[in-house]
């Protein structure tokens, strides 16, 4: 296992960054699949910090990007900037087709109406406790309703609530921004209430 290590090492630090030997347009050309094939292998946002470890000093990592984007215009997927980092998504326009198509996808992020609801009021008004989500839906929720939601890493653990026994809170994670697209949860819709139904979504 060491030595595997270690040999991973050894390659990291032979990858040539810099690739000073190529002509200036082979260089931006080099980056550019260095940086496509990392977003392309990683099932997660890659932030800028871990794309720079594949590029020389003188790359621009955003101008990169924006002409990797360009080169995609004609295909049915892109980068997109989520969770403080880039990754590939199937464009908008062929959503249809997707859910269309037999057995695509893992499942993983299929919602019940209920989790959906439970991880609304997580995202809206995080951190908030057990009993702060009763106040919302006027019932006490399931804790295996809320052991999914966390088990496909949508929900974490959040600072201790100032209630009595400092009950641990929950809130989201860059899995659920990646999960809905959002670069930060300040690009979450605005929800607006009705004052007299307080407990509108039910659970």
């Amino acid at each position: 296992m060491v030595a595997a290590r270690r040999s991973e090492d050894a390659e990291v630090e032979m990858l040539d960054i810099e690739l000073e030997d190529l002509p200036a347009e082979l260089r931006w050309r080099e980056w550019m699949n260095r940086i496509e094939a990392v977003i392309f292998a990683s099932s997660k946002p890659v932030a800028r910090d871990a794309l720079s470890l594949v590029v020389g000093k003188a790359a621009k990592i955003d101008l990169l990007i924006e002409d990797i984007q360009a080169d995609l215009k004609a295909k049915p997927y892109e980068i997109v900037l989520v969770a403080g980092g880039w990754m590939f998504r199937t464009r908008s326009h062929y959503a249809t087709a997707i859910r269309t198509a037999a057995d695509v996808g893992d499942g993983a992020h299929d919602f019940s109406e209920e989790e959906m609801a439970v991880l609304c009021a997580v995202a809206y008004h995080q951190p908030i406790d057990r009993a702060g989500l009763a106040d919302i839906f006027g019932k006490e929720i399931n804790r295996d309703l809320l052991s999914r939601l966390r088990y496909k890493n949508l929900i974490g653990n959040g600072p201790k609530s100032p209630r009595p026994g400092a009950p641990h809170t929950f809130v989201t994670t860059d899995e659920f921004l990646a999960t809905f697209d959002l670069q930060s949860l300040r690009d979450l819709p605005e929800l607006e209430f009705a004052p007299e139904e307080p407990h509108a979504i039910h659970v």
